[in-house]
């Protein structure tokens, strides 16, 4: 599971990132004393995935975030192999009052047969190492060690399980949840949640039906879902939202634009769905929704980047940002005004769930400050 990594044009420009230093809304994380800004940073893009950025441009990207209010930064072992905590890590540190969520699930191993940075598992990383799937109790708090050095912090916030499910790892699917269960990898989250070493634990997937099983045997605080409750899926609202609801389990939104196509939109070509071409049918109801916001006259990403937020179990949003312009981008999206006729009219033309939550707009007294997106509920 990567966040969707989305690439605008870099700002040219070295004079100073200008952002208002400006405070989200938050939202809690289950039923801990957490909270996360509604908006948060993917930081996929920071370990080089798609194409290979400076250790610069990454903190200049950090920075622009952080001015702008995002404070919740979401990591990986997996992403850079490395390379991503240790910039995230080195952005954040001595800032006050900032959310470092990081995964369990892969251990990273030394292989001195890598060399350059050429382009593994879509990360243009030259960090060699090798990621090796361990969910057992040692492999979790081994994991966590190691990122913690990564990061360089005493602390990380969230712990998720990383892309554990049929999914990732298929017919081995079985061997590895049993690392979970019997091999203790909950219970090594469970312990360190108890401690206080960590304020939270969940999984971070891209598929619904593990977080169902794994919601029999743990209690989890949150579940990073990416791609799974967006403009184009909703499918989560007949099962896992409501499972999540009832259990106080809250949901951070991964993949926002479904690997792009509801950033870009079909105008331009070059349609991704789901790390993929898109297929014909997705474009087709694709080019619908943009009718909708043309007449409207709302980008579409505004649109995807907003709707999720809606559900009342939704924390947060962390699409991948890439750039210092594109931090500006999405803090645009994010506080752009969407009237309500507009998610009508998607539902009444059937493309949105008939039960999705949709955005109420929330107009900030101090103009600088963004919209305030209130969780909506069926209309």
């Amino acid at each position: 599971m990567v966040a969707d990594a989305l690439y605008f044009p870099a700002c040219r420009s070295r004079r100073r990132i200008e952002l208002l230093s400006i405070r989200l809304p938050t939202r809690p994380v289950g039923n801990t004393k957490l909270t996360v800004p509604e908006l948060g940073f993917g930081a996929a893009p920071l370990g080089n995935l798609y194409r290979a950025m400076s250790d610069d441009d990454a903190r200049d990207t950090a920075l622009a975030a952080l001015l702008g209010g995002i404070t919740y930064f979401d990591t990986a072992p997996y992403y850079g192999f490395g390379l991503s905590e240790r910039r995230v890590g080195d952005a954040v540190r001595g800032h006050e009052s900032i959310v470092v969520s990081t995964k369990v699930g892969r251990l990273l191993k030394p292989d001195s047969a890598i060399q350059g940075s050429g382009s593994r598992h879509g990360f243009y990383s030259p960090m060699p190492f090798q990621p090796v799937y361990d969910y057992s109790f040692d492999g979790v708090m081994s994991s966590w060690e190691a990122s913690r050095q990564r990061l360089g912090l005493a602390r990380i916030d969230i712990l998720y399980v990383h892309d554990i499910g049929r999914m990732t790892h298929g017919d081995q699917h079985e061997v590895s949840f049993r690392q979970l269960t019997s091999g203790g990898g909950f219970r090594a989250l469970e312990e360190l949640r108890s401690s206080g070493e960590i304020s939270a634990f969940g999984l971070g997937v891209n598929e619904t039906a593990i977080c169902l099983e794994a919601m029999k045997y743990v209690n989890l605080d949150v579940i990073l879902l990416a791609g799974r409750y967006t403009m184009l899926e909703q499918d989560s609202l007949n099962d896992l939202l409501p499972a999540c609801a009832r259990l106080r389990t809250s949901i951070v939104i991964g993949g926002p634009y479904n690997s792009g196509i509801l950033a870009r939109g079909t105008k331009r070509g070059d349609t991704h769905y789901n790390y993929d071409i898109a297929p014909s049918e997705i474009i087709e109801r694709v080019r619908r929704i943009e009718t909708h916001c043309d007449r409207f006259r709302i980008p579409l990403a505004a649109a995807a980047l907003q709707f999720p937020l809606a559900n009342p179990v939704v924390a947060s949003v962390i699409p991948g940002l890439s750039n210092p312009h594109h931090v500006e981008q999405t803090l645009s999206l994010y506080r752009t005004s969407i009237p309500a006729e507009f998610w009508h009219d998607l539902k009444t033309d059937g493309l949105l769930h008939v039960d999705a939550p949709v955005p109420t707009c929330i107009t900030a007294a101090d103009p600088s400050q963004p919209h305030a997106l209130k969780p909506g509920y069926p209309t």
